[in-house]
């Protein structure tokens, strides 16, 4: 059934996202579909749910630069490809406050698996103690998501190294620092 409500979207976007098209697409009656789910929203929360149980690690590269490098290169990826899950459940997040939480408890989870990349650096001496390693991680990828997502431009493939790099040298110099924490 889940497979059927990404290639839904994928094909349409939450706009065209119905429960009689998942369920013509999954090959079932609409009401198996209205049963266990109710409305597009609890599928799209169902497939943001999934998202989030893949087996997905974190880069380990041995530096902090190439780490966020990877994942930026990652996240691209994740935004460019045709049809993107990741841009349509994005979307979609906007229409369901349902999908909404889904999405930001999603994000919490990811954020929190991507922090080893700070605690690493940090052992490593690349870093500050007391780095926020939410604040960092949102720096280093927010040039990526902006230049795909709001400005709509075509991947430039300098932009996942290039804003690694910034947040870099900012959390080297201490631009992340926990304001309680001592540097």
């Amino acid at each position: 059934m889940l497979d059927a409500v990404r290639a839904e979207l994928a094909r349409g976007g939450h706009d065209a996202l119905t429960v009689e098209g998942v369920a013509t697409r999954a090959g079932v009656h609409r009401a198996t579909v209205y049963r266990r789910w109710r409305d597009v929203g609890g599928l799209i929360v169902d497939v943001i749910d999934a998202a989030g149980e893949i087996d997905w690690q974190p880069p380990d590269t041995g530096s902090l630069l190439g780490d966020l490098t990877e994942l930026n290169r990652q996240i691209q990826q994740s935004l460019v490809e045709r049809p993107s899950l990741a841009l349509a459940l994005m979307a979609a997040s906007f229409h369901s406050e349902q999908a909404a939480r889904a999405q930001t408890r999603l994000w919490a989870d990811r954020y929190a698996q991507s922090e080893v990349l700070v605690a690493r650096a940090t052992g490593r001496g690349e870093l500050p103690a007391g780095t926020d390693a939410r604040a960092l991680l949102i720096a280093a990828t927010a040039p990526v998501y902006h230049e795909l997502v709001l400005l709509r431009t075509g991947p430039d493939p300098a932009v996942p190294a290039r804003a690694a790099q910034a947040a870099v040298l900012a959390a080297a110099a201490g631009a992340f620092a926990h304001p309680e924490l001592p540097a």
